[in-house]
């Protein structure tokens, strides 16, 4: 059985491919197709359904987050691999080769996945409030060996104000070593660099160029070992990122309304989700929203539908329509257009916006918050700030690293809605000729493509995994 490589390079599409030379080279030695997005085109639902062939009404994973009606709490970004409804790809694997095995690198959902390998970033949050860099591993024992060849995971460059490519070159660097070390038949790597770039910028800013390059020169080093060993790559992405000239405030338009509540804390705005009659949470271009009393849906549809910038309000024929109906999605899901995004912003005045608002916290917003990635402009000097901050920590003092703006305008680039334009698009690259056929990939059949390569032959499979998930 051949050995694969997988790299899920976040955020490129074919317009961009002429920025990697690696990249390029292995579509024009071996085969690439346009991928046909799963709606939402989002992190978490996309590589769901690339694991199990299945859309976001079967495997659950609506979203980046949802909502739990039972503890009325928003949950986002979780990372048991146990959310995902049903049987992942190297289930089939193992069935089909007795010697099958699996690195699952930083691809999300990834804590106890029954794979041989996993490593996922995984912050130590001490009781003084500090967030310490770290990750998890699986075998436990993995975390040592990896921490005395890599350093510490760079968590800080991996979201936030200070990303970079500074957290792909070590995720990179950690497939090379397992590659070498464990030799695992399949390697799946997530390589998130181009995301925040694409999104913080836009597609069409100048910078653009050579971030793409600076993440193909890391595919390339993969590229090159595998190649050399003889093995097999596929290259693809998730979505692409399109240009985007404001917000959708829309939890700020159901408050106005009167259908969304809060508490006061302290001089605080905090949502009351369980009180609420309709909240949203917001992830990127799309929004689940959640409407506490049936009689009330079709009113709330009708207020969304007349928000400036919403496209699209998907009722429970919508969702059927989108494969997304599942217990999981909101009454409603609203989706953007493509030049605009959702902000979860609840407040309606800056003074009482709570204390997480301006610090980088994925787990207490109740949505996707891209003004993470920017220092606030009106900070007179914010590094300095954040190094006081840090020191004070050390020296135990709890003390709030609040250097986040509230301006969503700074967002420049989203997504979550399907392109238009499959050229802005995400694609799936072969380095076996011949091996993709058709126009375009459904996202459902990477599973099936995946399959074929890890097969003596990936063209014998070819027409019947595509057609099994069409069938699907």
């Amino acid at each position: 059985m051949p050995r694969l490589l997988v790299l899920n390079v976040v955020g490129l599409t074919p317009r961009l491919l002429r920025h990697a030379p690696a990249l390029r080279r292995l579509a024009e030695q071996g085969c690439a197709r346009p991928l046909a997005a799963v709606t939402p085109a989002l992190t978490c639902p996309a590589q769901a359904t690339y694991l199990t062939g299945q859309p976001p009404s079967r495997h659950g994973c609506v979203g980046n987050g949802w909502y739990s009606r039972e503890l009325a709490e928003p949950l986002f970004w979780k990372q048991n691999n146990g959310l995902i409804d049903g049987e992942k790809l190297w289930h089939e694997a193992r069935r089909r080769h007795a010697d099958f095995s699996c690195a699952q690198l930083f691809w999300w959902y990834n804590m106890y996945a029954d794979v041989e390998w996993s490593v996922t970033p995984r912050p130590i949050y001490k009781a003084d409030g500090r967030k310490i860099p770290d990750f998890y591993s699986a075998p436990a024992e993995l975390h040592a060996e990896l921490r005395q060849k890599l350093g510490d995971f760079p968590l800080f460059q991996f979201w936030g104000p200070a990303s970079g490519i500074a957290s792909s070159r070590w995720i990179a660097d950690c497939a090379l070593h397992l590659y070498r070390s464990r030799q695992p038949m399949l390697s799946l790597v997530y390589l998130p660099h181009l995301d925040y770039c694409l999104q913080k910028f836009g597609p069409d800013h100048p910078s653009i160029a050579a971030e793409v390059a600076a993440v193909d020169a890391l595919c390339e080093e993969l590229i090159a070992e595998v190649r050399a060993d003889g093995g097999r790559v596929l290259a693809l992405s998730e979505y692409g990122v399109t240009a985007v000239s404001g917000d959708v405030a829309i939890n700020r338009a159901l408050r106005r309304a009167g259908l969304l509540r809060v508490r006061q804390e302290q001089g605080e705005d905090k949502l009351d989700c369980g009180a609420s009659d309709a909240f949203a949470l917001a992830d990127h271009q799309v929004a689940h929203v959640y409407v506490r009393r049936p009689e009330r849906v079709a009113e709330v549809k009708a207020l969304l539908e007349r928000l400036d910038g919403v496209e699209l309000v998907l009722d429970r024929d919508g969702k059927r329509l989108y494969s997304l109906d599942h217990p999981r999605a909101g009454e409603l899901v609203a989706i953007s257009r493509p030049d605009r995004w959702f902000s979860y912003y609840y407040w309606l005045d800056d003074a009482q916006a709570p204390d997480f608002a301006r610090t980088v916290d994925i787990h207490r917003k109740p949505g996707y918050d891209p003004v993470e990635l920017f220092l606030d402009p009106r900070l007179p000097l914010p590094r300095l700030k954040i190094a006081w901050t840090l020191l004070k920590r050390k020296l135990g003092q709890r003390s709030l690293l609040d250097v986040i703006p509230l301006d969503a305008s700074l967002v420049k680039g989203s997504h979550g809605r399907p392109t238009d334009d499959a050229d802005a698009g995400p694609l799936l690259i072969s380095s076996e000729p011949d091996s993709l056929i058709g126009d375009s990939v459904p996202a459902t059949a990477v599973r099936d493509v995946i399959l074929a390569h890890l097969q003596a032959n990936p063209l014998s499979m070819r027409h019947d995994s595509v057609t099994a998930t069409v069938a699907r």
